[in-house]
């Protein structure tokens, strides 16, 4: 895969991940005025996407083919040295001279833009099953105040 079609991609995915954002609030919107047991089965549905698409994750972090740098493993233990690295890495890359080197730095960070974009959509979706979750408790609590 070329380097433009690397971004290309990368392009796509963030639009998926916009429209992906948005169903995730419409849905949060709607479960609203769903019945407790209709949210509760989406809320499952979405604990369910989002466990697969982690594990997909996963597999791609691990996969020997994949271009994900160790910082991107390393991400949960700490968010911020992960953005000094990519800074830091950003300008080794400005300064860098040698066309070569240049273009296999620009192919790791191009992995690593797409594998950020797929942390974020894996993000969205265990976000929206909070959401759809806290719903469905909320819902649960009202009716025995209620009763």
């Amino acid at each position: 895969m070329t380097t433009s079609e690397n971004l290309m991609n990368a392009s796509q995915k963030l639009a998926e991940l916009s429209g992906r954002a948005k169903q995730a609030e419409d849905r949060a919107a709607a479960a609203r005025t769903e019945a407790r047991a209709d949210v509760q089965h989406s809320a499952d549905e979405a604990r369910k996407a989002a466990e697969a698409h982690a594990e997909e994750l996963h597999d791609t972090a691990n996969a020997t083919t994949a271009h994900v740098s160790s910082s991107w493993n390393d991400l949960q233990k700490s968010w911020n040295q992960h953005i000094s690295k990519l800074r830091h890495d950003v300008d080794a890359r400005k300064a860098e001279h040698d066309a070569r080197k240049a273009e296999h730095r620009a192919e790791f960070a191009e992995a690593d833009a797409l594998f950020a974009i797929d942390y974020a959509y894996a993000t969205i979706e265990e976000a929206e099953a909070a959401v759809l979750d806290a719903i469905t408790t909320r819902m649960e609590a009202d009716e025995l105040v209620a009763h």
